[in-house]
């Protein structure tokens, strides 16, 4: 489309955690990355050596600020990121460090994890968030960006929930439908910025983490 400014959103899921890799609830609690995740982010950062990139957000959890400090060393860029705590995870409240199967063991009485499951716009972990509370804050940052996404390669590290909400909000897909998307650790997934109209090129490429 000649004449018409494009922006890139590349969107990348931090890399692996102990608590991923236990499945474990991590939502806001701040977990560092783990030896594999750390090779994760290392992998990404090759994939994206020949990419421009002219601008980096990251979660200022440590999970997400770690992998985009590794990516951003590639492109002399590790004093140009920006730290946001609105790409947080959604806060899993009470639950968080949990798995799903301590959950329905153990706290049935104060959490119902199948009924979250289901009506996930609905429902709030114990001193946590609900959905909604955390596509304000994923809304809050997009719109925070006012238009600097034209023309421009913006790199955005976060989390699976977090940019799974953005990539429904960008689309203009109803949020119910974040649970059909995945984000695997270090994913890489891209949408392009047409004035009024994002598209969709690239979703959960993990090519780079497959390579020996």
């Amino acid at each position: 489309m000649e004449g018409v400014d494009v922006g890139r959103l590349i969107l990348v899921r931090h890399g692996e955690t102990e608590w991923n890799r236990t499945l474990r609830f991590q939502g806001q609690s701040d977990v560092e990355l783990s030896d594999v995740g750390i090779r994760e982010a290392e992998r990404v950062s090759d994939r994206l050596s020949g990419e421009q990139i002219d601008t980096i957000y990251a979660s200022d959890l440590t999970r997400a600020a770690r992998t985009a400090q590794i990516i951003a060393c590639r492109h002399d860029m590790s004093d140009s990121i920006h730290y946001t705590p609105m790409l947080r995870e959604l806060s899993f409240g009470d639950m968080e460090g949990l798995t799903f199967n301590e959950i329905e063991r153990d706290h049935r009485d104060v959490f119902d994890i199948h009924d979250w499951i289901e009506r996930s716009l609905q429902v709030c972990f114990p001193n946590g968030e609900g959905l909604t509370d955390l596509a304000t804050r994923t809304k809050q940052f997009t719109e925070s960006l006012d238009g600097q996404v034209a023309d421009r390669s913006t790199l955005l590290v976060g989390h699976g929930g977090a940019l799974q909400v953005l990539i429904c909000q960008l689309l203009g897909m109803d949020l119910s439908c974040w649970w059909r998307i995945r984000l695997s650790s270090c994913s890489v997934s891209v949408i392009e910025h047409y004035p009024h109209c994002p598209t969709l090129t690239l979703l959960n490429d993990v090519c780079h983490l497959n390579h020996s």
